[in-house]
Order: C-alpha cells, then structure tokens, then sequence
C-alpha cells in the first residue's frame, strides 16, 4: 500500500552556507509556500505542522489575486464573471487559483524555480504561466516573481504572497512590528475595503507595535521606500534581532495579520507584500493588465539583522 499523499507535496530543502552562518528553507510543492527559512540558526519564519495544508494560507503565492474578490464577481471588457466562491464565511473569491495547486520544480541545492500555469477557467478566461524563484542568499531569502500572459487577449493580474514570520526564539507578544505605510484601508464586516484613510493612534505602525498590543487584519499603502527602491516591514525582538521583509517595485501593499490561531503559536504574525489590495478586479487599484506574451518580473525578500 502507497503512503499518504502529503497535502503540500514534495518538500524543498534548500541550504548555503553565508558569512552568518547557515542559511536554510524548506519551499512546499502545493502553493509554492514558504514554509521554513532561518539564517545561523534563527527561524524568520513560522513553520507548521507536517501532515496538514498550508494554515491560513502560510506562505502561499496568491495569483492571479490576493486577498478577496466581493462575491467572486466582476466584470472585464464588457463580461460579467463568476469565480467559484472559495470563502463560504464571507461569500467570496479567496487568494488566487493556485494556493491548492502543485507547482512543476526545478532545484539546486541554494534555490528553486517552481512554475505552474493558470489555465482559463470560470470566472477567469485567461492563461498565465507563472514561476517563483526562491534563492538563499547570506542574510536571508530573495523571491523572484515572474508573470506571463500566454493567452491571446489582454490578461488582468495582481500577485501576493502569505509568508508568516517569527524572530527566532522571541515571545511574539513581546516583538515590535514596524511598517512605513501612511494609509490604510478600512474594510467592512466581510474583509472587503469600504474606504482609505490615513494612518492614526494604534493603526500607525511607524513607531512600531507589540504584536501582543491585539490581532489585527489590515493593509496598508503609501509605503516609504529607502534609498535603494525597496520598502521595509521589520520585526524586533527584545534581543535586537530584526526579520526584516523588503518589497521591490510593484509590491505597492503590505497586508498584516496578527492571529491567535496559528497552529502551535500562541501568537502569529502574517506580513505580505501584495501589488493590489482587496477586491482589486473590481476597483481596478493596483491591477496590471498583460498584453499577449507580456511579462511581469516582481521581487520581495526577507533578512536577517542585528
């Protein structure tokens, strides 16, 4: 009798050997998750169980969108379109068409490149072929996000990815999480935006927030870019020690979710660039249309500091 299927497919270990040590991550065949990465021995990210799908999405590329469609409908070019309803509690379209699927891999031992195809469908009459190349570096992670249409007609994409992170052995309640955006985006009762305002009291994360200061659920814009073009979210923990995720061009979004669900967790954080918030097939905001044989590249990473 043949073993169990594993709900994340084959496993990926990856390793290089950097100036702080080993760097190590473990990339997933289903959704192409991230779900392990530590440099000297520090986890960056929060791992899950074996044995179980991703929870909460963890570390899952989201495309050809992240976050929430309202009730799986939209319109493009004149047609009216239905996803299938992927998120029964709020009655909508949930995190892309690939968070279940398995990705085709090819690996060395300090990277990956995993590839998969959208292929059109209902609520989405589109064909994409995208990757994500995962390569260790000496203080972390870079993830490279390439999208093409490979289609005949003009393609509507966003991208996101669900990483969860952690500093090492830190009580989470205790890390300080900090974000440039000056903007966030009031959603209603379903998780969906209902309007834009700037950032204010508990809200504003420029200072820096304990993660044990309350759960949280929202996304945020207008992000401070350094001097290098990329912005920066941070984690510290009490030690010093910084979990840094940096976005190139494009990841205009970082979303932030802080739950007590996590498996194993008495805390967990999700920070996740994003290149358009929710719902954004039908406001437009943040959404890239591909002509024919269009690509588009999109970098992010994480890293290690102090």
């Amino acid at each position: 009798m043949s073993e169990a299927i594993d709900p994340t497919g084959t496993q990926i270990h990856l390793r290089h050997r950097g100036a702080h040590g080993e760097v190590s991550a473990t990339i997933t065949q289903v959704g192409a998750s991230m779900r392990q990465l530590a440099v000297g021995g520090t986890p960056l990210v929060a791992d899950f169980p074996t044995g179980t799908p991703a929870p909460s999405a963890s570390g899952v590329v989201l495309v050809p969108w992240p976050n929430r469609v309202r009730d799986g409908r939209w319109a493009h070019d004149g047609r009216e379109l239905q996803l299938a309803i992927t998120e029964p509690k709020f009655h909508n379209a949930i995190h892309g068409l690939l968070r279940f699927a398995p990705y085709a891999i090819e690996a060395d031992e300090s990277s990956a490149t995993l590839t998969a195809t959208v292929y059109p469908q209902t609520g989405y009459p589109f064909a994409l072929e995208t990757s994500v190349t995962y390569a260790l570096a000496d203080d972390g992670i870079r993830v490279t996000h390439v999208l093409r249409n490979a289609g005949s007609e003009p393609a509507p994409v966003a991208l996101g990815a669900h990483p969860f992170f952690t500093v090492g052995d830190a009580d989470p309640a205790d890390v300080v999480l900090t974000s440039t955006g000056d903007t966030w985006i009031e959603t209603d009762e379903r998780m969906l935006p209902v309007a834009e305002h700037p950032v204010a009291g508990d809200i504003d994360l420029r200072e820096g927030r304990r993660l044990g200061d309350g759960m949280m659920d929202r996304c945020y814009t207008g992000l401070r870019r350094d001097a290098d073009g990329l912005a920066r979210t941070t984690l510290t923990a009490p030690d010093g020690r910084r979990t840094v995720l940096w976005q190139g061009e494009g990841m205009d979004f970082t979303h932030v979710f802080i739950t007590d669900t996590y498996p194993g967790r008495p805390l967990a954080v999700a920070i996740e660039p994003m290149t358009a918030p929710a719902d954004a097939f039908n406001s437009g905001r943040g959404l890239r249309v591909l002509a024919p044989g269009e690509e588009w590249t999109l970098e992010w990473g994480v890293a290690l500091e102090g």
